[in-house]
């Protein structure tokens, strides 16, 4: 098995780990568990025409998906494009963008659920824009047919209610420092270590032939 897959093994622990973080919601160690060191998320607003802007939205736990999302508005931008990077929770309406790009990082095999909300909440706009969507994360990353379907499965949530123009798959980064206490035992249980996967060229080919 790719080192990169979830093993059932792998599974089993962090399910003890979720067993665990019931019994800190019992004990009243809630906060303390899912607090996560301050980080400032990465946001811009591109100078240009609201009826001619591109919106980036992308939901985070560390960071490292903002800097995906920033990376991709750095290549637009040089094309001539005007580029809104927002957290997915700062977006209220879609109305004016020409285009919009969805990322997301992953969390217990799935994209966070403000991205998957985000989604639910503006289909009816996205069905109408041109649509692509990225996911980062750091399981799942070999050529094999199981890592594959692993990482199609991440977006299951968010095609039940629709499909993108296109999806892109990108490695990440483990920061350790910047996760919560009960992320960091989640991270541990499957002997996760600090790396940043990011090939920032394979995200700025990607974003170059884009709303192309």
């Amino acid at each position: 098995m790719n080192k990169n897959t979830l093993s059932r093994r792998d599974f089993l622990k962090v399910a003890g780990v979720g067993l665990g973080a019931t019994a800190l919601t019992c004990s009243g160690l809630t906060v303390l568990a899912t607090r996560a060191p301050t980080i400032d998320f990465y946001e811009s607003e591109g100078e240009g025409s609201m009826n001619d802007k591109v919106l980036i939205a992308y939901a985070s736990k560390c960071g490292s998906t903002g800097e995906v999302a920033a990376a991709i508005a750095e290549e637009l931008t040089a094309r001539g494009k005007a580029v809104d990077v927002r957290l997915v929770q700062n977006v209220s309406t879609l109305n004016g963008y020409q285009a919009v790009i969805v990322g997301s990082a992953i969390r217990m095999g799935q994209w966070l659920p403000e991205a998957v909300e985000f989604v639910e909440t503006h289909q009816q706009a996205l069905r109408q824009l041109p649509t692509a969507f990225f996911t980062v994360h750091m399981m799942n990353l070999g050529d094999d047919e199981t890592s594959r379907k692993n990482r199609l499965a991440y977006l299951d949530p968010v095609r039940k209610i629709m499909t993108p123009q296109q999806e892109v798959f990108f490695a990440g980064k483990m920061d350790m420092a910047r996760l919560s206490f009960l992320d960091r035992l989640i991270a541990k249980a499957v002997k996760a270590t600090d790396a940043d996967l990011r090939d920032w060229q394979a995200i700025r080919n990607w974003a170059q032939t884009i709303l192309s």
